[in-house]
């Protein structure tokens, strides 16, 4: 528990309806508080701006950019996802009808996701995926699988799709194939690895466009991101947040091929004309 949370949770009962209201919120929305003003979140929960600072002094925090730099440093320095996997999941131990509750979670998750979501940044990406004369896809660890996944599905919409793999590729030979007329989409949640990052710093340099889809405004890739997509977690572990992922990934795809429907058109017949018969088992 952090301090501020600490200090949230003894001073509760003594906060006005008001303050009450914004502790919610940041308990609630912590990845809101981090980048939102004080006069928006007084907006946000239907109080005055005023408010707001005067509920960060009652937490004994100098004022609003106090307390917002430790909400930042907290989500920063979250435990590990794991570790907060693992301690959600008990929760719901004892729970009749335990599958469906974790689905239940994911559904709500997905929803979460989709009203939070900034449409103009989503087709931003869209566009760049369909323009971009190649793409370079990275994702390690916990986001290979969303990563590999994405350059699948992707390169069957269009040609010179690439998945980045760490253990087969080297990173120099990674960067060449990138120019100005390139995108990077890299995908780096918590804990973010110094790997993805700094392939997005190099990737900048050589002009490309990089696309972040991470889970926090504040995650390391937002400096290099041209395009960033977040997925916040809630303070739930960011392996929570892979069905949001991929739902998400599944929508950008979804509007690649109908917006690019040409081209589209164009692999689909090409897979048509191949003799696939021998990779699928038929009667």
């Amino acid at each position: 528990m952090t301090d501020f949370q600490r200090s949230i949770k003894e001073k509760f009962p003594e906060f006005s309806k008001s303050q009450k209201k914004i502790a919610k919120f940041l308990l609630d929305e912590p990845h809101q508080f981090a980048i939102k003003s004080a006069d928006q979140i007084g907006k946000e929960v239907g109080v005055s701006e005023t408010t707001v600072i005067r509920f960060c002094y009652s937490l004994d925090y100098n004022g609003f950019s106090e307390l917002q730099k430790k909400v930042r440093e907290a989500l920063l320095m979250q435990k590990s996802s794991l570790d907060q996997y693992y301690s959600n999941k008990l929760e719901l131990l004892n729970e009749p009808h335990f599958f469906a509750h974790v689905m239940e979670q994911d559904c709500q998750n997905i929803k979460r996701t989709a009203a939070q979501m900034n449409e103009k940044d989503v087709q931003q990406a869209v566009d760049h995926l369909i323009f971009g004369e190649q793409i370079l896809i990275s994702g390690l660890r916990s986001s290979f699988a969303a990563a590999h996944w994405l350059s699948f599905t992707l390169g069957l919409m269009r040609e010179n799709v690439f998945l980045y793999k760490s253990d087969t590729d080297g990173l120099g030979a990674a960067l060449d194939r990138l120019n100005a007329d390139s995108v990077l989409v890299a995908i780096s949640f918590h804990r973010y690895l110094r790997e993805t990052i700094n392939m997005a710093k190099l990737a900048k340099q050589r002009g490309a466009t990089v696309i972040g889809i991470t889970d926090s405004p504040l995650a390391p890739i937002h400096k290099f991101a041209d395009v960033l997509l977040t997925i916040a977690p809630s303070g739930k572990s960011t392996l929570d947040t892979t069905p949001s992922l991929f739902s998400l990934l599944n929508a950008i795809v979804a509007k690649v091929s109908v917006q690019d429907k040409q081209r589209f058109e164009n692999r689909k017949q090409q897979y048509e004309s191949l003799d696939i018969r021998h990779l699928f088992y038929e009667e």
